[in-house]
């Protein structure tokens, strides 16, 4: 097959979306794959291939890139004859392949449910535009959500045809495989860590990931916790200044952008794995963390109830992590507190996540999924 992508991020333009679809697209050499994508950056080259994709960036703003990149579509469509379009999320990219599906009924149009915003501010944003919206889902050949919190959300938008789950996934040998020992060193020495307890957070830093509650969390535990934040976003400041008036500065820790493949190497430095969010699509950190051999701090919010299982309320379930409520620091320490003292829930957590990981999340699996459920003609 021949796809052509919408997506309105791509690499070096990293999150859960981008990470997955060149996983997916590098393991199905044998279809083709084309991607209109926004410039973020003018010295992101225009056109290049990245993996298994060949990447068109065009130079115009957010509520333009529909238009835009429909158009640039529709111009490369004359040439190569997609037998499909592929749209990354339903928002920006879904209206650009809306536009294109509407020029050319006779082309599939698939729609893969990435989001991760809570599904009201979702529906806050295009509420003037909410008819056409809804056609993002209706007009859908096929829907791919990647949790059942969004398969729902389909659902509710109109969408008739049966939603295909097939959740994201992880590079499990890469993140399960243990350091070199002298690069793990190198971390440890780098934070000091003499014995002490570290937390750590992969997120993008806004507000749904909820860092906030993690940091007034950390003021209320021992000195011995730290916590270490890999991830840039814009409430930075605001969390950094949240850090110094609760008094933890010292044991908060902002690493800022880390390369993707060197996100195992500080997994492997820590202890337990937190995001406390608001809201969750999937959540593909947590996933890389359980195949890292780490522990799991959750809220039971969107596609995580997916897959962690917290033992004191998923009874029939081997447990992978531990739920806490929702803005809720006092409920974190708890937790926390948990797992530093009791080792053998701790260890069993460790046993079934990475179990978990390996034999329903491999990237390997979604892939072969994605080719037998999605891309079929």
């Amino acid at each position: 097959m021949r796809i052509l992508i919408f997506s309105i991020a791509y690499h070096p333009m990293i999150g859960g979306a981008e990470v997955a679809v060149k996983e997916i697209t590098d393991r199905l050499p044998e279809h083709e794959f084309e991607m209109v994508t926004l410039q973020f950056d003018p010295s992101h080259p225009k056109v290049e291939r990245i993996g298994n994709v060949v990447v068109h960036r065009i130079n115009t703003s957010k509520l333009m890139f529909p238009f835009e990149a429909s158009f640039y579509g529709k111009k490369l469509h004359k040439e190569k004859k997609f037998d499909a379009i592929w749209s990354i999320m339903a928002a920006y990219a879904g209206f650009a392949s809306l536009f294109f599906k509407m020029a050319n009924p006779e082309v599939p149009y698939i729609l893969t449910l990435q989001e991760g915003d809570p599904i009201e501010s979702i529906k806050a944003k295009t509420w003037f535009v909410s008819p056409i919206f809804r056609k993002i889902f209706m007009r859908a050949d096929k829907i791919q959500a990647i949790s059942y919190f969004l398969a729902d959300f389909a659902e509710a938008m109109g969408y008739k045809g049966k939603t295909e789950v097939i959740p994201n996934g992880v590079d499990f040998r890469s993140f399960a495989a243990t350091p070199a020992p002298d690069r793990l060193q190198e971390i440890i020495e780098r934070f000091e860590k003499k014995g002490e307890t570290y937390l750590i957070t992969t997120s993008r830093l806004v507000k749904k990931n909820a860092v906030d509650d993690v940091i007034k969390a950390v003021a209320l535990l021992p000195d011995t916790v730290k916590f270490l934040v890999v991830g840039v976003g814009p409430d930075q400041k605001i969390l950094e200044s949240l850090a110094r008036r609760c008094g933890v500065e010292n044991r908060v820790k902002f690493l800022g952008y880390v390369d993707y493949k060197n996100i195992p190497l500080y997994l492997h430095a820590s202890d337990i794995f937190i995001r406390p969010s608001l809201s969750e699509g999937f959540g593909n950190s947590f996933i890389e963390a359980m195949a890292a051999g780490l522990p799991i701090i959750a809220t039971p919010v969107g596609g995580i109830v997916d897959f962690v299982f917290d033992p004191d309320k998923d009874h029939d379930m081997p447990p992978t992590g531990l739920f806490v409520n929702v803005k809720d620091p006092e409920s974190i320490k708890t937790q926390v507190l948990r797992l530093m003292n009791d080792m053998p829930l701790r260890d069993k957590l460790i046993e079934n996540g990475r179990k978990l990981a390996e034999e329903k999340y491999d990237w390997n699996l979604v892939a072969k999924e994605m080719k037998e459920k999605v891309f079929i003609q």
